[in-house]
């Protein structure tokens, strides 16, 4: 049982430590912002400990990277933190990764196949664009400096920018996390608290 705790406490802090050197790749390739929106492998991450934790697993180390973040740790993109994050139009995306994660760990729990990992890889990053898409439109009308003049559909097209790339990562996120519980390195059911 120790030993299980211990184990979870370690994959958990290693995909804290991934989002957050995800969150923060633009600082190595500035040009990785579009439109004021960080192009980061946050959703990779996310959706990664979704499928290789479990849901519970998965997201909790999603909420603790959040609580990190907020309390002023710089782990958010562009290295910031603090509690003003709260009020960001790119915060939805951080609270929507804590959902996909549930989410991606759920569908791969119930459907341990290639299939099931590649859904819940995809329906994450739904989760993700559709949360995060919602709550920039929303901060931008209501509650942050909007640059002119911002729609409903110009955010989604800003959104254009990062969507293939994530796309294409949802995918290999599925098809890894697979098959390392097919040649059962990583996964075990100790995560999925079975």
């Amino acid at each position: 049982m120790a030993k299980s705790k211990t184990f979870h406490v370690t994959i958990g802090a290693t995909f804290v430590a991934l989002m957050a050197i995800g969150s923060n790749i633009t600082s190595i390739f500035p040009f990785l912002v579009v439109g004021g929106v960080p192009i980061t492998l946050q959703s990779f991450f996310s959706i990664l400990a979704g499928l290789l934790l479990g849901s519970r697993l998965g997201s909790f180390t999603l909420f603790v990277y959040t609580l990190l973040g907020l309390v002023g740790v710089p782990i958010f993109a562009q290295f910031k933190g603090g509690m003003t994050m709260l009020f960001s139009p790119t915060f939805g995306f951080i609270i929507a990764f804590i959902i996909g994660a549930y989410v991606a760990g759920k569908v791969r729990e119930n459907f341990a196949s290639l299939k099931g990992y590649i859904i819940g890889a995809l329906i994450a990053l739904i989760i993700h664009f559709v949360f995060g898409a919602n709550w920039m439109y929303m901060a931008y009308k209501f509650w942050f400096d909007a640059p002119e003049p911002v729609s409903y559909k110009l955010v989604w097209l800003w959104l254009l920018a990062p969507l293939p790339k994530d796309l294409v990562l949802a995918l290999f996120a599925g098809a890894f996390a697979y098959r390392l519980q097919r040649q059962g390195i990583f996964i075990h059911s100790a995560l999925y608290g079975k």
